[in-house]
């Protein structure tokens, strides 16, 4: 998943990362249309072969997120999403067939931070804050050609301080095992110290030193997308494909999903009476005034809340039988 506000390159890099187009024939909003647009959630799949292995990528864009004039709980729609796939999730898991179950769980989250502040904005802190228990936030400093190498060295240390002065929970790379090869312990030992990875993207192929690569032509030279020393996009397409993928997915299922899960079923099961049937659902608390927004967000909840029950009635019921 990819968020943050429009004009920060998030297609871009995307389509740098993964030689794709999310977006062939995407319609740019003017101002006044941006002043009430919603979040929205776009999905695509994209396949892609690193050293021979085939692998077929979920990529969830969101457009619109910070773009309105007022931002209140503009990350809702982006968590509700992910609960939604945990959902989905969590109702196959619970089915008799579990040998083609479809993982539409989201597994990391690359957040996008301008490169053009001080700092984390507040609504950095709270999209962060929001997710943090249900992905693996990985922040950018996004459009790093925008900043010199110290203005990007001083970034990243504030960007540090201030999440864990926040308690901002990012993803956090695991330790090398102690008979790990060296090579390899460098190169963690690399990523651990770029973080945030300052990015740049770019889809079209320039002429430099008499070699042709992806970068971005200015009058005064070239960005080089994949030169380490122009940026971290080497790095990040590293960890997210080859070094850490594994990780990540470890991470949201024994972590982010089994927290969620167990959320479900305490749920579940506080909801039974001595005979073991699932009793009707209780009604939420009245609202002193609620609105439509809230009132929509209950229902959901409720809604949620039946199909789990009537799933564990169902499971229940088939257990009977098999025992008779």
């Amino acid at each position: 998943m990819v968020a943050g506000e429009s004009g920060l390159g998030k297609s871009t890099l995307v389509n740098s990362l993964f030689l794709t187009d999310l977006h062939k024939d995407r319609k740019l909003l003017n101002a006044e249309e941006r002043i009430a647009q919603t979040v929205e959630i776009s999905r695509h799949t994209v396949d892609i072969e690193e050293k021979g292995v085939k692998l077929k990528l979920t990529i969830v864009d969101t457009p619109g997120f910070g773009d309105a004039v007022n931002n209140t709980e503009c990350w809702r729609a982006v968590s509700e999403y992910i609960e939604q796939q945990f959902e989905f999730y969590f109702r196959d898991e619970s089915g008799l067939n579990r040998k083609n179950i479809q993982d539409h769980r989201v597994h990391c989250c690359l957040y996008f931070i301008p490169p053009f502040g001080h700092g984390l904005r507040p609504v950095d802190v709270e999209f962060m804050k929001a997710l943090q228990e249900k992905v693996n936030v990985v922040p950018l400093i996004a459009k790093a050609d925008c900043l010199t190498p110290p203005e990007v060295k001083r970034l990243k240390e504030k960007l540090r301080e201030e999440i864990d002065e926040y308690g901002i929970k990012i993803y956090k790379f695991p330790d090398c095992d102690s008979d790990s090869d060296d090579e390899f312990k460098r190169q963690d030992r690399e990523l651990k110290e770029s973080s945030p990875f300052a990015v740049i993207g770019s889809n079209t192929v320039v002429e430099a030193r008499g070699q042709r690569v992806r970068g971005r032509l200015y009058p005064w030279g070239i960005v080089e997308v994949e030169n380490p020393s122009h940026c971290d996009f080497v790095k990040l397409r590293t960890m997210l494909i080859r070094t850490h993928m594994h990780d990540l997915k470890d991470v949201t299922s024994d972590g982010h999903y089994e927290s969620y899960r167990a959320q479900c079923i305490r749920t579940l099961s506080g909801r039974m009476n001595p005979d073991r049937r699932v009793q009707t659902p209780l009604p939420p608390p009245p609202l002193s005034s609620p609105d439509a927004e809230t009132e929509k967000l209950i229902k959901k909840k409720d809604d949620q809340l039946r199909r789990m029950q009537q799933m564990l009635q169902k499971m229940q019921q088939q257990m009977h039988e098999q025992d008779l």
